[in-house]
């Protein structure tokens, strides 16, 4: 037992080691993407509970709205989505009560659900330039870095003449191309979460869309419409007064 605890601390220390002998081989171009993923990771986080805290991925009380308005129960419907903090909540929430209103005009309506659409999805998209700038930079910043190390490499093969160790030669080759090792693994990541990030972000806006249209447009699909507008324009006169 007391072998084994032993071992443990030799273990990290050489890992910490093979960590500082990869830095070193790197330079300046490594630590510099080591700083980059640092960064990226911290804005993925951030993300991840923005989107998490938002409610961003549920949408079973936008169906539920959307259903309750088209019956007539614009109340009801207000009252599943006001508390809610996804876009297409906050969206519809305004659509309602623009709707509601009987002395504003519809245009007047439109025009305010759409700043607070578009507010909604400025906020979702916050920081994720940061994220696309590093996944771009990182690749270039290991490429530059594997040049400027091959270049150190043939200087010192000319410098070297006829007495070149072919060991000293292939060890630059392989720090200068761990720089771009590190730039790739920086960035495959960072892209790959980015596009899906993206990818939810245009989901949601599509959701905040037909939310808003749903409750502007009417219901081709009603088999009642006379009944159904009828019972929603008392309910606007009643919220009125």
């Amino acid at each position: 037992m007391q072998i084994e605890d032993a071992e443990i601390p030799t273990q990290t220390t050489e890992g910490l080691n093979e960590t500082s002998d990869l830095i070193s081989a790197g330079g300046p171009v490594v630590l510099l993407l080591i700083i980059l993923s640092v960064i990226a990771l911290t804005i993925v986080l951030y993300k991840l509970y923005q989107f998490l805290s938002t409610g961003v991925f549920r949408r079973a009380h936008i169906d539920r709205a959307v259903v309750l308005f088209r019956d007539g129960h614009a109340q009801e419907a207000l009252s599943s989505v006001q508390e809610a903090k996804d876009p297409a909540a906050r969206a519809m929430t305004a659509a309602i009560r623009g709707h509601l209103r009987c002395d504003i005009p519809e245009a007047a309506v439109r025009e305010e659900v759409e700043r607070i659409a578009t507010t909604e999805m400025t906020k979702l998209r916050a920081h994720l330039s940061v994220l696309d700038l590093i996944g771009s930079l990182s690749p270039l910043l290991g490429l530059l870095g594997t040049v400027m190390g091959m270049i150190q490499a043939f200087r010192a093969m000319e410098e070297a003449g006829r007495n070149v160790d072919p060991a000293v030669l292939s060890g630059g080759i392989w720090a200068a191309l761990l720089t771009t090792a590190a730039g790739l693994i920086v960035a495959i990541p960072v892209v790959a979460i980015v596009s899906w990030f993206e990818r939810k972000i245009m989901n949601t806006a599509l959701r905040t869309e037909n939310a808003v249209t749903s409750i502007f447009a009417p219901d081709l699909n009603n088999h009642r419409p006379t009944e159904t507008i009828s019972k929603a324009k008392d309910e606007a006169r009643n919220y009125s007064a």
